[in-house]
């Protein structure tokens, strides 16, 4: 019973964690264009843009890290069986991916904040989508766990990954089109 809540608790707060990740780097994209707004202007929205991620970093994209890290470990430690299993590694593999993507978006708050960030709008885009290409990795492995439907998952995420990039750079002709500046 123990490890249903614990599944329970991980599922959630792995949710909670990926909605931040998700959301964090659209901030990012958006306080990074307000530079192009008058000074007075960008001033009060890097203010805003400020508040908006701490909150966000702080209140709900940390703890549901940490929360979901934790209920992790009370699952492996109810069942260590897991790691035995070659797709546990793999997908250990991509968490420690993903705990690196949080601290580095971390990372990319504190540069914005100071306002030392030399990422542009287009390379926090493609940052954006790093997390959802780990997460399908992530859920494939954990859905599938056998080696031959993994292989097809990550066929799959490659897939994902281009698919993304040429979205990313049709929106951003499209964005060009309208006459934004695009960096």
């Amino acid at each position: 019973m123990i490890f249903l809540y614990a599944k329970s608790i991980h599922i959630i707060f792995m949710v909670c964690w990926m909605a931040g990740l998700f959301y964090m780097p659209r901030l990012f994209i958006y306080h990074t264009e307000a530079k192009q707004k008058p000074i007075e202007q960008y001033k009060v929205l890097h203010e805003q843009f400020v508040l908006m991620q701490s909150r966000l970093w702080w209140v709900i994209t940390t703890p549901a890290m940490y929360i979901t890290v934790l209920s992790a470990l009370v699952m492996l430690y109810i069942t260590p069986g897991f790691l035995s299993q070659g797709w546990m590694h793999i997908k250990l593999a991509f968490v420690v991916g993903l705990v690196f993507y949080h601290f580095k978006t971390q990372q990319i708050m504190y540069k914005l904040r100071e306002e030392t960030s030399t990422w542009t709008s287009s390379q926090l885009r493609l940052w954006n989508e790093i997390a959802t290409i780990i997460l399908f990795a992530i859920v494939f492995l954990v859905i599938f766990k056998s080696a031959l439907n993994w292989i097809f998952g990550v066929l799959s995420l490659l897939g994902l990954a281009i698919l993304l990039m040429v979205l990313i750079k049709l929106y951003k002709k499209y964005r060009k089109s309208k006459g934004e500046k695009i960096d």
